[in-house]
This record gives structure tokens, sequence and C-alpha cells, in this order.
């Protein structure tokens, strides 16, 4: 993993819009005369202790209190009730979050860790992502005050105060989008939601919590929808244009089978259609979606006649066996080709799929946690094997 406290970690440059709700960092740090150390480290077992205000830390604590009162951060903040639990929110500059935050993964710290390995590749594509100057990353960053912050809130006065000390907090949630500000050069603002006097316990539970009971969006509504964000690829439009015709088109072999925005038992997704036509993307270089749309249909219509010959007509929709008959496309084509001078028909696709389907068993269909691309080695097998030798050679 990478050396975290070896990089470059100085205080993001550009200037933010004043506002009643953010900090300024630059007139703190102006204001103390210094810019402290930023740190983005894992921190040691002693400092897990509860949080708690200044005047209970231990005595030895004490003689540096002037020196944390020189760094010490106050922001205006709200406090929060759900249910039992209170927190903070607020918003902070994502330079203070680097030099104040940490992180305890569990391989280094297999007794009391409890956080995923930092994925370098991650936070830097939201640094990326951030200074393309597209970037909003508006969820809120969940952190634990620890003791050595010496969290204090104001309520009269709405405003939160700690030290800016490199382990006042530990990260719940949002490790990668902390280290992301990190990296990036633009500073943003971001909302972090800050709970206080929590035990070890109480933080695996937040962390369990926040990673079990929210669910992702599917990738087939992110498909959907991504070319109203404007971002689609040029074979990205292609995929989206192909599956687009196979649900709407009356003459579809596909009609009633697919599921553009979400994944639905007995229907192929927009997510298993896409992975299934990249991997034969090479047979249409440069063609339109209506040329592949007419050759595939042929194709898949041959395909289900085929399997209708076992009774097995609706296992097209299961992923294995649909990417497994998409990767056997381009050596039946190239047979179609060969006989029928490129007359890619269904009746031309049936000449060379009829006879592979009628040597096929009703256990060459795919069954439980079969790989398409065991069942695609299987297909080729055959196919060469029953036509190769029987119908060309002694046609």
């Amino acid at each position: 993993m990478m050396d975290r406290d070896t990089l470059d970690h100085a205080a993001f440059g550009g200037n933010r819009p004043n506002a009643d709700n953010v900090i300024d960092s630059k007139s703190s740090e102006r204001a103390l005369g210094e810019k402290p150390d930023s740190t983005f480290s894992s921190r040691a077992p002693g400092d897990i202790a509860e949080s708690a205000p200044l005047h209970s830390e231990a005595a030895d604590d004490r003689g540096a209190s002037s020196a944390a009162d020189k760094t010490s951060i106050t922001a205006p903040a709200q406090l929060v009730a759900q249910g039992k639990h209170r927190f903070y929110s607020l918003v902070l500059p994502s330079s203070l979050l680097a030099q104040t935050c940490v992180v305890e993964p569990r391989v280094e710290n297999p007794i009391e860790g409890f956080q995923r390995l930092l994925d370098e590749k991650r936070a830097k594509s939201i640094a990326k992502y951030i200074d393309a100057g597209f970037g909003t990353v508006p969820g809120a960053v969940v952190l634990s005050a620890q003791s050595r912050a010496h969290m204090q809130f104001d309520r009269a006065g709405g405003a939160l105060t700690f030290r800016r000390d490199p382990r006042a907090f530990l990260i719940i949630d949002g490790q990668h989008r902390v280290f992301g500000f990190k990296l990036a050069k633009t500073a943003v603002d971001v909302p972090v939601v800050i709970y206080n006097r929590l035990k070890r316990a109480e933080e695996c539970r937040l962390f369990m919590d926040i990673n079990t009971k929210q669910r992702p969006v599917p990738n087939e509504l992110l498909l959907d929808i991504r070319r109203l964000s404007e971002v689609e690829t040029k074979a990205d439009a292609l995929l989206h244009d192909v599956f687009d015709l196979f649900l709407t088109r009356d003459d579809s072999a596909l009609q009633g089978l697919l599921s553009p925005a979400e994944r639905r038992k007995g229907m192929i997704s927009r997510v298993t259609f896409n992975a299934a036509l990249r991997s034969i993307k090479g047979a249409f270089v440069d063609a339109r979606a209506e040329e592949v749309y007419a050759v595939l249909n042929a194709y898949w219509r041959a395909c289900r006649h085929g399997l209708g010959l076992h009774n097995a007509d609706e296992q097209i929709t299961h992923p294995a066996l649909f990417k497994a008959l998409a990767l056997l496309f381009a050596n039946v084509a190239e047979r179609v080709a060969d006989r029928h001078g490129g007359k890619y028909t269904v009746a031309n696709f049936e000449d060379v799929l009829i006879p592979f389907f009628k040597r096929l068993k009703k256990s060459d269909l795919p069954r439980a946690g079969m790989s398409h691309v065991a069942l695609h080695e299987h297909y080729g097998k055959a196919l060469s094997a029953g036509f190769l030798i029987k119908q060309w050679l002694f046609a």
C-alpha cells in the first residue's frame, strides 16, 4: 500500500466563496501564524480512547494546552438527534480534513481495526474528477471524534470547537473521498457528520450499518441513464442503440425478454447484453446500430429455434447461455459467409446452427455454476467437430 505519510499534503489552494456556515481555513492559518503538517495515517491503538471534553484529559496533556489553543478550530454546526444517537452536521474545507483525519484498516490493526485498505486508484480517480471541473461529491464524510480532538459544542452560538490534531478524527465512512480531496489540486468544501464519545464497538457497528444497509444504484439503471448524463463513448452509444432496437422492434428475436433499467429473473438486463456484445465487438467495426441489429436479430432467432428443439427456448435469457452464444457468433457467421456469400438471414444461420443444436444434449445447456467461458469452449468444439468434417468435406 502507498506510504501516505510521505506524500505532499500541502493545504489546497484556490479561493472559496465566503458563507456563514463555511470555514475559511486560510484565514485560520494566517491567524495562527503557522500551517500544521498534514497527515492521513493509521492511528496507534493508544488513540482509540472515548472522546471527552478538554477538562477530562490527563495531566500530561494539559502541559500542551496553550499550544492546543493556538491550533483550535471553530466551525458553525448543528446538533442533530436521531433516535438514541446524536451527531454534529457541519462543513469543513478538504485541507482541514486531510490534516485531522485517520483510518484504521483491519489488515494493519487486526485487533481493533475495522476499515478496508485504501484503494489508491479509487482515490486518484476522485481527485481527477474534482480537478476536471465536473466534480461535486455531496455525500457527507462520517467521522468519530477522538479524545485528542478536545471537541466541545457551544449550544448558544451553534459552534463546534476542536483541536487541529493529526489524529483528531477517525473516518467511519469516506476515506477514499477524503484522500481523493487531499490529492486534488482544487480546494473543496465538504459536508461532514461528526459523532462524539463513541466507543470502539459503537464505531464498528456504525461502520457496518453504513456499509450494509445502503443499497448502491443498480448498474442496469446507471447504464440506462448514461445517455442523459452525456458521457457515453462511441462504443457505449452503439451498444445502447442496439439494445433499444431489440427492446422496441416488433420483429425482435428478444421481444419481451429484455429489462433495460433493472435486473429481473427470466430477463436479459442491459448489463448482460452489453457484456455479451463487447465480447464480439470486433465483428462490428464501424457498423451502424441498424446493421448490427439486422445481423444479430437473425442470429438470435436461429438460436431460439435451435433451443426450441430441446424445449429450452426461454433459456436464452440465462446469462451464461446468452454470453456463450454471443461468443459463438463469430464462428457461426464465418461459416454462413463461406456457404451463403455473406447473406446473414435466419434461414442461413439455421443451416449452420440447427445441426449443431441437434447434436447437443439437455445436459449441455447451462447448469448452476457453469460459466459462459466453459460453455462456449464446449460449444466451439461441438460446432467444429460437427460441421467441418461431416458437412464440409463430405457434402
